[in-house]
């Protein structure tokens, strides 16, 4: 029997993101490769954890086994360390305030892809928001807001992908972001 594949999935966390308690022991980089819940699938462990010295391990594993290699950056006060490693690509938390906006504007200069994560429940506002950023549906938050209105002025200017933002084995779903993105007629944006 054919697995069933969702396109791609590149808000994924695993055990690298140490001090994040929602991280179970189980999410490891190995199993989530070895699920193959998506054709195209990305690691993007949060930095304050991967970064440093701990960047080398979380790169050669994530590379090790043909994964794609992002990172998930909590605001421009890390998007100068972001800039310095060598990843894919970003998923952001752009919180509503001037410095983040421009943090999101300053990672785009990168040239790599920069995900708006999680916009609804961080308040990211669309009107400041760079249109070169994607905007992301995922599992874990959309469910906490008002999406059929929160997610309309984001539709006209922005592309989108969809995403688990999955912290363990059982959240590797897009079940939920995918009924939110058909209900407000987004077409998902493949990034590799």
């Amino acid at each position: 029997m054919e697995q069933f594949q969702f396109p791609q999935d590149l808000h994924i966390h695993t055990t690298f993101s140490a001090g994040d308690t929602a991280v179970a022991v189980e999410q490891t980089v190995d199993l989530v490769a070895g699920l193959g819940h998506a054709k195209v699938l990305g690691i993007s462990d949060h930095l304050d954890w991967v970064g440093g010295a701990a960047f080398d391990k979380y790169r050669q594993t994530v590379r090790g086994l043909g994964l794609h290699l992002g990172l998930e950056v909590d605001g421009a006060s890390w998007v100068e360390e972001a800039l310095e490693l060598p990843v894919d690509y970003f998923v952001y938390h752009c919180y509503d305030n001037p410095v983040d906006y421009q943090g999101a504007e300053r990672l785009l200069s990168g040239g790599k892809p920069v995900i708006a994560a999680h916009p609804l429940f961080l308040g990211t506002n669309p009107d400041h928001l760079p249109p070169d950023c994607l905007v992301e549906i995922n599992n874990r938050y959309v469910w906490r807001s008002d999406w059929r209105t929160r997610f309309l002025p984001f539709l006209p200017r922005f592309k989108f992908v969809i995403s688990s933002d999955a912290h363990q084995p059982h959240w590797l779903s897009q079940h939920l972001a995918r009924h939110v993105a058909r209900e407000i007629g987004v077409t998902e944006t493949l990034l590799f």
